[in-house]
């Protein structure tokens, strides 16, 4: 189905090939996703972020798919939108650790990820020491230190001086006195990384998870150029590390905005613009929007249907005045007669003009590829084997059952 599908729309003329180097094709298409969300005004900026992401990621000029876990889009309250930007590397929304006036800025970074904690051992079970003199108390308490630093030290020994600490859900990944330590060993360190952030950051690091101190060799490191914490807006800090080695081509995408909501729709459009490249990396076609190829399809399935006899000249009837569905959605949802609209779409097409489509800025009918109102071939033909497929399983049912 869908690869009949494409062959009409190609044979029609309606859908036109393009390649992953005809960057302004692709940027076209992520800006018409774009036009309909809050964001719109700022599609000159995003539509080519999200463009340059999807490349990035792709693996060769030959690939059907990409993976979007490859690009982390972080958000980070504090400017505007105009300052969203790609970082060749990692972002992290949250700041170093200042504690003792820990280093925020280092060059030649080796790093570690670690998924221990630094803080003194406790007991396997949920059990309390009870300790009743001060002396053996003071005891503790020095033993404690001498476990913490001992550990900071093979961390310094190894060469590492940017420690990623993932977060702990059982207890404290880390406590004051090991960042103290940490900062007098002139580390770096980032605490509470999510897990589900872990292989990300190995694969763009070049870089092992590191579970147990004894396992802490310089091997286990990943390396960059530079690892530093930045101010954005006012008050918000980010930490980025660039210059990575980067074996698994991930990117990450840095959003920025006033308030929590700009930062939830941001993402959201995004989102839908990095979905929309992917599928023309899926499928190289692409097609004009505004309900055109669809009224086209309708036109020249009408007229096959009159060379048909019996049941298969009436579905086919049906099927093509079914298309018409979609260009009278969009002219109803745009608070246009859809009536009226749909009857001029379609005696344009049959003069001849296969690229009118509905303006619903204007309120008309225009040329939707002279609007550069494009999308993939992909969306619209998964959406009409998906509709056809339903029909096809509701017409399978013989019968109801009603059950109370």
């Amino acid at each position: 189905m869908s690869l009949l599908l494409t062959w009409l729309f190609a044979g029609l003329r309606v859908a036109f090939q393009i390649a992953l180097t005809d960057r302004e094709a692709l940027v076209d298409a992520a800006t018409t996703s774009l036009s309909s969300k809050v964001v719109s005004q700022y599609s000159d900026k995003l539509a080519p972020l999200a463009v340059d992401a999807v490349l990035a990621v792709v693996e060769s000029k030959e690939d059907t798919n990409v993976d979007l876990n490859k690009i982390k889009v972080v958000k980070a309250q504090g400017g505007t939108i105009d300052d969203t930007e790609l970082v060749e590397g990692l972002v992290f929304n949250k700041r170093a650790s200042h504690t003792a006036r820990g280093p925020t800025r280092i060059t030649d970074a080796k790093i570690g990820l670690i998924q221990f904690c630094l803080t003194a051992p406790k007991t396997d079970m949920e059990n309390s020491v009870v300790v009743s003199e001060y002396a053996k108390m003071d005891k503790i308490l020095r033993e404690e230190r001498k476990h913490i630093l001992k550990m900071c030290k093979k961390i310094q020994k190894s060469g590492c001086n940017v420690l990623l600490i993932q977060k702990s859900v059982l207890r404290d990944a880390v406590n004051d006195l090991s960042l103290h330590f940490l900062a007098k060993l002139k580390i770096m360190v980032v605490t509470n990384i999510e897990r589900s952030d872990i292989e990300f950051i190995s694969s763009t690091l070049d870089c092992r998870p590191i579970a147990h101190i004894d396992e802490f060799v310089p091997e286990k490191l990943g390396h960059a150029e530079l690892a530093e914490e930045r101010t954005v807006g006012a008050t918000s800090k980010v930490v980025k590390i660039t210059g990575v080695p980067n074996p698994g081509r991930n990117i990450s995408l840095c959003v920025r905005g006033s308030n929590p909501l700009v930062l939830e729709e941001t993402d959201r459009s995004i989102h839908d613009a990095l979905c929309v490249v992917r599928a023309l990396v899926k499928k190289r076609y692409m097609i004009v929007g505004g309900g055109a190829p669809e009224a086209e399809i309708s036109l020249e399935m009408k007229k096959w249907a009159k060379t048909l006899t019996g049941m298969a000249g009436h579905c086919a009837k049906a099927f093509a005045e079914a298309l018409e569905i979609i260009p009278y959605t969009l002219a109803e949802n745009a608070g246009m007669h859809p009536i009226a609209i749909v009857t001029e779409l379609r005696a344009r097409h049959a003069a001849g003009e296969k690229t009118a489509g509905i303006n619903v800025k204007r309120g008309t009918i225009s040329d939707m590829a002279a609007e550069n109102v494009v999308q993939p071939l992909l969306v619209s033909t998964s959406a009409i084997k998906l509709a056809s497929e339903c029909v096809c399983m509701i017409l399978k049912i013989d019968d109801l059952v009603a059950v109370r």
